[in-house]
């Protein structure tokens, strides 16, 4: 959700009616979360400016790990390099510490890729939002799910009542440190989950929804 709401807000940055705004101090302490959408604190650094150029030469974006070579626009500017600066600063500062974790088995994958393509540039921003908007089609529909064997069946389901409290055990990735909470499409995803973990012998769905309903 947080990955997301950064694309999003980059693509704008990237495509707004001032030009490609670049965020000079990028850093997590500058963006706050407002109503599950992510929000830049402090304007003050953010910059339509692009780097001025004579040839491609002129234009290398340097981090403190990687160095990246640019064109030279035949207007004298570094080709795309505002766009390019906050994608590799998203990348380094929000992806590699938020994507590899939490996600089902089964879209991992597809989230690595886009971890791999931003870490070295081979994305842009708009091939990064189509790549976020993908998974979220993938997660939100279950079309990640498909192609499962059916667990739900050997589950009898008893509705009204409540598992005695202390029965529970815990897992990782959990919402509660006290016991194993865990968001899922459906009861089928619920059932597979509980199936493929020894100490599960039951589990209860709750009223609870995810961001994504």
């Amino acid at each position: 959700q947080i990955c997301l709401s950064l694309v999003r807000l980059l693509f704008y940055l990237a495509h707004s009616p001032l030009g490609s705004i670049v965020l000079l101090d990028f850093q997590p302490r500058q963006f706050v979360m407002v109503d599950g959408n992510l929000k830049v604190t402090d304007l003050d650094d953010a910059s339509t400016e692009e780097l001025s150029c004579k040839e491609d030469n002129d234009c290398t974006l340097d981090f403190p790990t990687k160095s990246f070579p640019l064109k030279c626009s035949v207007v004298g500017k570094c080709e795309g390099i505002n766009e390019k600066k906050n994608l590799f600063n998203a990348y380094r500062y929000f992806f590699t510490y938020l994507l590899p974790h939490s996600a089902p088995l089964a879209l991992r994958p597809f989230l690595s890729d886009i971890l791999n393509a931003t870490g070295d540039l081979r994305y842009g921003i708009n091939e990064t939002l189509k790549a976020f908007e993908r998974v979220l089609h993938l997660y939100t529909s279950g079309l990640y799910l498909q192609k499962r064997p059916l667990h739900l069946k050997d589950y009898i389901s008893l509705k009204g009542f409540r598992m005695v409290e202390g029965e529970d055990y815990k897992c990782w990735p959990s919402y509660s440190h006290l016991g194993c909470l865990l968001s899922v499409h459906s009861a089928e995803e619920a059932a597979a989950i509980c199936n493929s973990q020894s100490q599960c012998q039951s589990f209860i769905v709750t009223q609870r929804r995810t961001w994504t309903g």
